[in-house]
């Protein structure tokens, strides 16, 4: 079989998850060039990618345009199946099994800030729980969780302003003309 003879059965959902997927890696890309003053402390910029496709698109959508990106970005940084893909992957997973709990709470008061917080901490649980059972098993990195907690937290909440802000201006494009508009 030659490869002109191999159909691909695509539609247009797989397309638009890897093009989210592209736009989450080129965001990890831009991360990666940022400087971080603490090791290991990064603002998870792609997540806001994440957040917005589990709104418009649901958790499914989210999941594989999260663990897209994780696979990806390890290759292309040259760490796929080294600590650190573990590491970004365990934070993926428990991310997304938060978010999987999370968007079925009552959008009246909770919404992609408050996801955003708890996929933060969740993505941060995963890599403190990967980092003591696997690399690092002292108690001693017990001290660095007000660090990390604390990262989470203004990057959680950063990161969902963000994504709702672009879910706010995507509404304001896609709904349609009141009587007050016309």
């Amino acid at each position: 079989m030659t490869a002109s003879t191999i159909k691909l059965n695509t539609t247009a959902e797989d397309h638009h998850i890897a093009r989210m997927a592209a736009v989450a890696l080129g965001l990890t890309v831009l991360e990666n060039a940022i400087p971080s003053p603490l090791p290991g402390v990064k603002p998870g910029l792609a997540n806001i990618v994440t957040l917005i496709v589990l709104a418009r698109y649901g958790w499914r959508a989210a999941a594989w345009v999260s663990l897209l990106r994780v696979v990806a970005g390890s290759l292309l940084f040259g760490n796929f199946l080294a600590p650190g893909f573990f590491l970004s992957l365990s934070g993926a997973v428990c991310s997304l099994l938060v978010l999987a709990f999370a968007q079925y709470l009552p959008s009246r008061w909770f919404g992609p800030v408050s996801h955003s917080i708890y996929a933060a901490f969740a993505h941060i649980a995963g890599q403190m729980l990967v980092v003591y059972l696997w690399l690092i098993p002292h108690a001693g990195i017990a001290w660095l969780i007000p660090v990390f907690a604390a990262a989470a937290l203004v990057f959680g909440t950063v990161n969902g302003l963000i994504a709702a802000r672009f879910m706010g201006n995507e509404k304001a494009f896609t709904s349609k003309p009141t009587e007050k508009t016309r």
